[in-house]
């Protein structure tokens, strides 16, 4: 008797935190958990210059591992450097790596009292400075976005450098169809968490509905937001991204074939990185 073994299509987890300890020894248990499935590629996001460089160590050991190189606007006040500031030399190691393969997270939190938004302006703008003088010399990655109820501050001053918002993706979307509207207007794309299965979200999912088909992209910002189907799991993992991908298939009423196309194909253009299964 002959077994027909059909390999279902993958797809990449665009941003989760595998430095972070949640992870720490199980990076390769994690990633085969991933595989099996349908998830054979992540990109690990950093949130310091130290864990940038951490975490291009840790996409530099596994073939299907891509990382970020920037400072998230949470740790505004982690700088490493002279008197606490940033070493942003630091990020232009990383980041000219080709395993490195955006900026980010980068952006602004007004949820949160600190850091101070006044210490937090001031390294987002730092940050796209350095940005700005790496494009000059010819590094054009793309950059992702933290951005938690700041639409209104952030956008102006991503618009003020001139890189198009084709370049950016607001990471972990969690805001109003407002919101997303600006988005759009901008140019940008915006990825999704399990946040857009939450029963308690539905704006999100309002939000989502609103996108054009080539500017979403799927995450899980793992450790953190396991979609509903697995809430109370913890920590949630790269794995748990095909379980956003398939609630959002099944909310826009698509096949799961061309819906996962389109994210890879989203992926692909954005990252420069694809699935090992074909679209």
């Amino acid at each position: 008797m002959f077994r027909v073994v059909v390999r279902f299509r993958a797809l990449i987890d665009t941003h989760c935190h595998l430095t972070f300890p949640d992870f720490a020894g199980k990076i390769d248990k994690t990633l085969a958990d991933a595989s099996e499935a349908g998830v054979d590629g992540v990109v690990t996001i950093s949130t310091t210059v130290p864990d940038a460089a951490a975490a291009l160590a840790v996409a530099k050991a596994h073939p299907r591992v891509w990382c970020s190189a920037g400072v998230h606007p949470l740790y505004s006040d982690k700088g490493t450097g002279p008197g606490g500031g940033h070493e942003w030399a630091g990020l232009g190691v990383v980041i000219a790596d080709p395993k490195c393969v955006a900026w980010g997270e980068l952006g602004l939190d007004n949820h949160y009292e600190r850091p101070p938004r006044p210490l937090q302006r001031q390294v987002l703008e730092e940050q796209l400075a350095f940005i700005l003088s790496a494009r000059e010399r010819g590094i054009d990655k793309p950059i992702i976005l933290h951005c938690r109820e700041a639409f209104d501050d952030l956008i102006p001053v991503l618009r003020s450098t001139g890189i198009p918002g084709e370049r950016f993706v607001f990471h972990c979307f969690t805001g109003t169809p407002a919101d997303m509207r600006r988005v759009l207007d901008f140019g940008a794309m915006a990825s999704f968490t399990g946040v857009a299965t939450y029963p308690n979200a539905p704006e999100v999912r309002e939000a989502f509905k609103l996108m054009p088909p080539d500017r979403y992209m799927i995450e899980t910002d793992a450790p953190f937001l396991t979609p509903h189907a697995k809430r109370g799991s913890r920590p949630c993992v790269p794995g748990y991204a095909r379980l956003t991908a398939e609630a959002l298939a099944s909310l826009l009423g698509e096949p799961w074939p061309r819906f996962h196309s389109r994210i890879n194909q989203n992926t692909r253009r954005f990252f420069g990185v694809s699935s090992l299964v074909n679209d």
